[in-house]
This record gives C-alpha cells, structure tokens and sequence, in this order.
C-alpha cells in the first residue's frame, strides 16, 4: 500500500439514514475526482484532514478547528483538524484520526470512516492532503489539548454552512479564488472552503446561493502575503 492508499473498512453497524447518500457518493469515482478538481494530488508527501459529521439537535453538523493566532502560518484560520502522515501511522485514516484527536481532542473511539476524497495538492507546502470523511457515531467531550497549536473546536451544523445568507466567494491577493462560508463569526476559505463545498454537493446538502457575492478576507488571515502562503493549508 503507498502513501496516499487507505484501507477502508465498512463499518460495522448500518449509518443513520441521513448519512447514507453521502456514503455512497464516496464509492462514485467520477464524482469524487470532480470534488478535488481545482487541485489534484501529483505525488506530493503525504497528508490527511478528518471531515467528522455527527448529528446535532439541528441535523448533520461538522467539526471544524480555530487556529491559534500566534501561529506562523493560517493564524486564526479555521480549518478541518489535519496534518502530515508520520511513519507511526497505519494509513492516512490513521493520520486525520490522531491529528483530531491532538487538535481536538476527541475520542477515537467514537469516530467511523465511511470514505475518502482524492488526495488535492498543496502547492506552498508540496503536501498531497487526503480528506477522510467520518461518521461521528459518539462525540464524547471535545476541546483542544494544545492552545497553542488550537484555539478552539467549532462545531457547526450544515444548515447553517448551506445557508445562502452565509454563502459567498473570496479572491486572495495572491489570485485565488474560491468557495467562502462565513458562521459563527468565522470565513472558512482556501482549501477548507473548497474540500467543505466538494463533500456538501457529494451529500446533496447544498443548496442555491447567489455566487456573484463576494467576501472580503480579515485582515488577520492575511498574515502570510509575504511568503505566498494566505490560500493553502496544511
């Protein structure tokens, strides 16, 4: 098995209902290549991200992490809880499963993988990023281990993300363009934003928004001008 391979394993008991369509998406490859088109894998070192979907007392809700400020890069960005596959790692599940559960803290044991998105290539860094999608079976407490590295765990429910009142577009000085989600007085944008649109339309979650709308990006994710670095994570 190479780097960007997982072994999947159906799980063990039947996926609530609304999960369902989401899970057999993940089994249509031509849809799942369409979900990380701007961005395909080119061999790059391995990385992973955890899209963890649990049910809330609003419908499917996902799990999102605030990075801490005073990080050197994506300060104060939100972001799927991810990182660089370590040689400890069984597989890239392995690698978005710790990494949540170092930057989230949740417990593992509560975490189902029914599938994944293609690996989508970050230039900046040269890492592949594998998104692993997950059924959050039992959520147990939540927080971050390391403030540091985490300023807070966002939980937010998918009507909100697919509200058109908070749907939008960003252009990053660099040139990018892409999706934008603006909740709880957060912009998810850059590659969170576009793995977050890919799964949304794989579920059939989304729903109209005017895309002519744009969103300005804070002053305060912008601190990586000087290094090229503002749109890619991870």
């Amino acid at each position: 098995m190479n780097q960007h391979e997982q072994s999947l394993t159906p799980p063990t008991e039947e996926l609530p209902v609304w999960l369902q369509p989401l899970d057999r998406a993940l089994l249509d490859d031509a849809r799942l290549q369409r979900s990380v088109a701007l961005r395909p894998g080119i061999g790059g070192r391995a990385a992973a991200v955890l899209v963890l979907i649990g049910e809330g007392e609003r419908g499917p809700e996902i799990l999102f992490v605030e990075r801490a400020a005073t990080l050197r890069t994506h300060a104060g960005q939100i972001a799927f809880p991810g990182g660089a596959n370590e040689s400890t790692d069984l597989d890239l599940i392995a690698t978005a499963v710790r990494e949540a559960r170092e930057e989230a803290g949740i417990d593992s044991s509560g975490v189902v993988p029914i599938g994944a998105l293609p690996p989508a290539h970050v230039a900046v860094s040269g890492f592949d990023v594998t998104t692993v999608v997950a059924w959050w079976r039992h959520r147990g407490l939540i927080g971050p281990p390391d403030p540091r590295e985490v300023a807070s765990v966002v939980v937010v429910s998918v009507a909100d993300l697919t509200d058109p009142a908070n749907r939008g577009r960003v252009r990053h000085p660099s040139g990018y363009s892409g999706p934008g989600f603006e909740v709880a007085g957060h912009l998810i944008w850059g590659l969170t934003a576009h793995l977050l649109d890919g799964v949304l339309d794989l579920a059939g979650w989304q729903r109209p928004w005017d895309e002519q709308r744009r969103f300005d990006i804070p002053a305060r994710y912008l601190t990586d001008i000087s290094r090229g670095q503002g749109h890619d994570e991870h």
